[in-house]
């Protein structure tokens, strides 16, 4: 597969509708195989960590899970997630950890990525997640920074990306950390769920 095709299938934005190689299908968005995220049930009790007083203490935030999303072509098009922010370090987004992962494939052709979290934000059942694209097969996404956003919602959640506006991961230049899309797509019923845990900021 060359540059040119992997990039319309892996990218949305400008490219929503574009024809992935020879196959007709049409493509954008990625998705994602995590090793670490399973489907999860979005009522499951926030994760909890042990105090130095021996006391259990919920994480400052986080957001876990995997899914596919919907798409009445029949794109297969999977995202994880694995970040958290520990309770210790509930002033700072930034120092959130973990990973995201996403892939889209369409008639044989596709590409998948994994980032490495660099900051997350959640309010009630929504979250922000960014990360900086550590491993892909699509070429010159190593080193990009994407941001996905998640509606927690419980049925059918719903996910949004920052290369709706922005092209596709590998033209996005210099994207701010914690910067997203509104969560316009919806996930696949039956495919698994996302986790959000509501950050509650000292103010």
């Amino acid at each position: 597969m060359n540059r040119r095709t992997k990039t319309a299938v892996l990218g949305l934005g400008a490219a929503l509708l574009v024809t992935a190689g020879a196959t007709g299908a049409t493509g954008a968005a990625g998705a994602v195989t995590s090793a670490s995220a399973g489907a999860t049930d979005s009522t499951t009790s926030a994760p909890s960590v042990a105090s130095a007083a021996g006391e259990r203490q919920r994480e400052a935030a986080a957001l876990t899970g995997r899914a596919k999303l919907y798409r009445s072509a029949g794109d297969d098009i999977t995202f994880s997630f694995d970040a958290h922010l520990a309770a210790k370090d509930n002033d700072d987004p930034l120092k959130a950890t973990g990973t995201f992962e996403w892939s889209h494939y369409a008639g044989g052709d596709g590409a998948w990525a994994k980032a490495e979290v660099d900051c997350l934000v959640t309010g009630g059942k929504v979250a922000v997640v960014s990360g900086v694209v550590t491993d892909s097969d699509l070429p010159g996404a190593k080193g990009k920074r994407v941001g996905i956003t998640v509606h927690d919602t419980g049925r059918q959640d719903r996910l949004g990306y920052s290369w709706a506006s922005t092209g596709n991961p590998v033209e996005t230049k210099d994207l701010p950390k914690c910067v997203g899309s509104a969560p316009f797509e919806k996930v696949k019923k039956g495919t698994g769920d996302f986790t959000v845990v509501p950050w509650n900021p000292k103010f």
